[in-house]
């Protein structure tokens, strides 16, 4: 009948018009990915007479890897002093702690370490909870370490890492770090920025969730705690279970490679950068755009 034709039509004209703002979407990031991955020049800028709201989007990032290279020169030899200092036989070179990032959180890491290799002869025979209970022990000797080593010397902060989140938070987006690390080795970086922008930015991390990365609980956690759509958020990150855990929350995902993660599986990132030196707020939001519109539309 004729309502039966009238809906269809306003049907097809719908479908029509998601598709073709997908498709600008789409197309303007490609445009815009292909002129800042091409470009040897200095960082576009962000609009200069951009004002307050011009964006729309809340920007998270991972800590080590993507705010400052930690993992290999500080992590690491912080959890292999905190093994010495118990009598632990264990020592973690460089090549077997980049393997080890492939599970999220330290206490993790360890259990699952002397899973596989056997553990220490003291706990050879220990139930589940005495083991749980050595991770845990080490786990709070090695964030002291890791934090003795960071306030003594500098952070080594990637680049345009904090010039980003001076152009997010002056344009009055939320910024926050969501990390699997401890709390307060996460603070002691942020803190490393300087007061005016660590009194700004939110931190989630640790066991503020029981399931970490890629498990996509604490991005989850953070954009429930800021008050923001999942899609209108974009994360920075490093790591093949970093980026899992963004896009189970379906939220958008740039990925800056670290030392660790260079030869990883990106191929569901919204983009796969070096680094952040040839990436602003217009890129930022044309990346959150496309994502949002692709989860509006059901297309993703």
């Amino acid at each position: 009948d004729s309502r039966g034709r009238t809906n269809h039509r306003l049907g097809a004209r719908f479908n029509m018009l998601a598709c073709l703002t997908i498709a600008s979407a789409l197309a303007s990031v490609r445009v815009r990915q292909g002129a800042h991955t091409m470009r040897a020049g200095a960082p576009a800028r962000a609009r200069a007479a951009a004002s307050m709201g011009d964006y729309d989007f809340t920007l998270l990032l991972d800590c080590d890897g993507v705010i400052a290279e930690t993992e290999r020169d500080v992590h690491r030899p912080s959890f292999n002093e905190a093994f010495k200092l118990k009598g632990i036989d264990t020592e973690w070179d460089v090549e077997t702690y980049g393997k080890l990032l492939e599970v999220g959180g330290g206490k993790e890491r360890m259990k699952a370490h002397w899973d596989e290799v056997g553990w220490p002869s003291a706990y050879a025979t220990a139930d589940e909870a005495t083991r749980w209970g050595l991770c845990q022990e080490l786990h709070t000797k090695k964030t002291e370490l890791f934090m003795e080593r960071i306030n003594k010397g500098d952070v080594p902060f990637r680049p345009r890492v904090l010039a980003t989140i001076d152009d997010a938070l002056t344009h009055g987006l939320d910024v926050a770090v969501c990390s699997t690390s401890n709390e307060q080795a996460v603070a002691a970086i942020v803190a490393k920025m300087g007061p005016a922008r660590a009194s700004k930015i939110r931190i989630f991390a640790g066991d503020a969730v029981a399931k970490k990365k890629p498990a996509p609980d604490i991005y989850l956690l953070a954009a429930e705690a800021l008050g923001t759509n999942t899609n209108r958020c974009i994360v920075i990150e490093d790591t093949n279970i970093g980026l899992r855990a963004a896009k189970a929350a379906k939220m958008a995902c740039m990925i800056t490679k670290s030392i660790y993660s260079q030869g990883e599986d990106f191929s569901q990132a919204d983009a796969v950068y070096n680094d952040l030196s040839f990436i602003d707020l217009d890129v930022l939001q044309e990346y959150v755009d496309a994502n949002h519109a692709k989860h509006l539309f059901g297309v993703a």
